[in-house]
């Protein structure tokens, strides 16, 4: 088992064996501010901070039959101590963290956490209801104002969706751009309707275009630099030039939200065919604006 859901199990433990959904992302995430090393990330949406890395592994337990749910509560399952299967370190942060919190729950624990850390209150829908006006004003001086406007390109390799998503947040964007041709992804929170539904939680329209992805089969025998080249040489003959509608509805969606980003796979702009994109539409359509690659 991934040490990360015993982390997990532990917490559930710890408290008696059930929290309810809300409270378990809000105590994870209090959690992970503790370790040296957190073993889960968080983005902040409409519910404040959230893991989705970690509601799936929740998920995944109920089919081990470790965990089960309700509408609102996550119940353990099994009888087995998995503190005890914890580093020393962590069995005792979990302990004490326990002890700090748990007479602490609901729209208390909720409160707190917008507090003491007002970034993942900034697309919150309750967080103004909830805070004082001092601190919802906190919240507001924490979101991000790009006024630039840019396109963007970024890649989601070797990155896990939160931290790709937060990317996005911090650089103020307000769309993406999926450009893959077949936007299936063996890393969680990357297929298409995965990855829709956690940028769109996070207030960035998800759009994609098919038709400016490369086929998954000219990409098998790319080994050297040369072979790159000739692959988008190609792209651009064969696709961009062909396109020309796909690339003005993107310069359009440029124009009226500022700031919008094109994504696919490589993490290195220039081993992907998102930079020779965002070249095309430069071209045609001129460079008023930046190009930046995250």
């Amino acid at each position: 088992m991934y040490y990360r859901r015993k982390i997990l199990l532990g917490l559930l433990q710890v408290f008696g064996g059930s929290i309810t959904k809300t409270d378990m992302q809000k105590y994870l995430f209090l959690l992970n501010q503790g370790m040296d090393i957190p073993v889960y990330e968080f983005i902040p949406n409409e519910s404040g901070c959230f893991s989705y890395q970690a509601n799936q592994d929740l998920s995944t337990l109920i089919k081990y039959k470790i965990v089960k749910e309700s509408e609102d509560i996550w119940y353990l399952t099994d009888k087995t101590s998995f503190l005890n299967q914890l580093k020393a370190e962590d069995r005792t942060l979990i302990e004490k963290f326990y002890t700090r919190f748990q007479e602490i729950k609901g729209d208390a624990l909720i409160k707190y956490v917008f507090e003491n850390y007002p970034y993942y209150a900034i697309n919150c829908l309750t967080a103004e209801k909830i805070l004082s006006p001092k601190k919802y004003k906190e919240v507001s001086d924490k979101k991000p104002k790009g006024t630039k406007q840019t396109l963007f390109t970024i890649g989601y390799e070797g990155k896990s969706v939160e931290y790709y998503t937060n990317q996005l947040i911090e650089a103020d964007i307000k769309v993406l751009c999926d450009i893959r041709k077949n936007p299936i992804s063996m890393k969680y929170g990357f297929s298409k309707s995965q990855l829709k539904s956690v940028v769109e939680s996070a207030g960035i329209k998800y759009i994609h275009f098919p038709e400016l992805g490369v086929a998954s089969e000219k990409r098998q025998e790319l080994k050297t630099k040369n072979d790159y080249v000739r692959l988008f040489n190609d792209y651009e003959k064969d696709i961009l030039k062909n396109e020309g509608p796909r690339l003005e509805e993107i310069y359009q969606l440029l124009l009226s939200n500022k700031r919008i980003a094109l994504t696919c796979f490589e993490d290195d702009p220039n081993d992907c065919h998102r930079s020779r994109t965002a070249k095309a539409i430069s071209i045609k359509f001129g460079n008023s604006y930046s190009v930046k690659h995250l």
